[in-house]
């Protein structure tokens, strides 16, 4: 009989590395829907597994939409149902949900400021900016983003419209998409500097599809895509997505969870290369749960981060910049739980 999640989670037991390390998580999601229910007390039981999460950053993923008016303002349903369980978060005594990334549609053009303006009310001060995913590849056995974009949309004149409004009312872009999209982002911030960035999940190393097997390929093309992208000094990177399925690392497969160590052998070298490619001024650990939960434990993951990090030989600043520091300069958070 094959375990369940939880039980092959349980299987791989650690203790925090660092206890006292303060930790920002600038990456989970949040849910409620007919595969599964992820919410504040289920954040707050992986955050308070051991290690010292003082705060997080919810990500957009299509959740609590409004089920009826225009389809473009639909999305603020979301940012209304992660603001409620923020004020969840506080009242809980755990780690506090400190800022809102949601999504619109910025394909809209300057239309969008509609949008983002209704963002901003129904986040109670917590809304920071807005994800519209750009994951894409024209191979079928490679699942596309939730958000279902065209190929190119980044070098679309209306998508650059609607960026571009993004930075003028001082929000951020999340950028999700695969490892050949890179340098679409690049061409794309290299026109429009004025919108903070940040690269979701290393830049998407694909590991499925016609991607399998080729993961060294893989990992020469990023790293060349990274390196130039790194020239444009308000990109930063999310360091993490290491757990998700698509990376074709196999977590999954294994008979039990893996370990740090086992995270580190894998990873270690990739995320090293991030980090001394861009700073540690401009990378910041993120955990991607519950997503990342299909291939490894909250205690685990960040256990893995700190041994890089002490492999590395990364001073205690560097390292306050990566797991704290650099996600609260990003989303604008004060220490302590409150955003500015």
């Amino acid at each position: 009989m094959f375990p369940t999640k939880s039980e092959w989670l349980a299987g791989t037991v650690e203790s925090p590395v660092d206890a006292n390390r303060e930790i920002v998580d600038p990456h989970h999601h949040l849910w409620d829907r007919h595969d599964g229910v992820y919410l504040t007390p289920h954040l707050h039981e992986d955050t308070g597994a051991g290690h010292n999460v003082v705060q997080t950053v919810f990500v957009e993923c299509g959740s609590d939409y409004l089920d009826s008016g225009p389809e473009h303002m639909r999305p603020v349903g979301e940012t209304s149902f992660v603001a409620g369980e923020a004020a969840r978060s506080v009242e809980a005594g755990g780690a506090v949900i400190a800022g809102i990334v949601g999504t619109a549609n910025l394909m809209l053009g300057s239309a969008v400021e509609e949008v983002l303006i209704e963002h901003e009310t129904r986040g109670g001060g917590l809304f920071r900016g807005v994800r519209h995913a750009n994951a894409h590849d024209p191979s079928p056995e490679v699942r596309e983003s939730h958000a279902k974009p065209p190929p190119g949309m980044l070098g679309e004149a209306t998508f650059r419209d609607g960026y571009v409004k993004l930075g003028q009312l001082g929000m951020s872009f999340d950028a999700w998409m695969f490892h050949p999209q890179v340098p679409e982002l690049t061409a794309l911030v290299a026109e429009h500097p004025g919108t903070p960035v940040v690269l979701d999940h290393i830049g998407g190393p694909l590991g499925i599809g016609p991607y399998a097997g080729r993961r060294d390929e893989v990992r020469s093309s990023l790293r060349k895509s990274l390196e130039a992208l790194a020239d444009h000094e308000h990109v930063h990177v999310k360091v993490g997505g290491i757990g998700m399925s698509i990376y074709g690392v196999g977590l999954k497969q294994l008979a039990t969870a893996p370990t740090s160590d086992h995270l580190v052998a894998t990873w270690g070298d990739d995320l090293r290369h991030v980090i001394d490619t861009f700073g540690p001024h401009r990378c910041m650990f993120e955990s991607n749960f519950p997503v990342d939960k299909q291939g490894c434990s909250y205690t685990v993951l960040w256990n893995a981060f700190q041994k890089i990090c002490t492999m590395a030989g990364y001073s205690d600043e560097e390292q306050s910049d990566l797991f704290s520091g650099t996600a609260r300069r990003f989303y604008r958070l004060r220490p302590g739980g409150a955003s500015e």
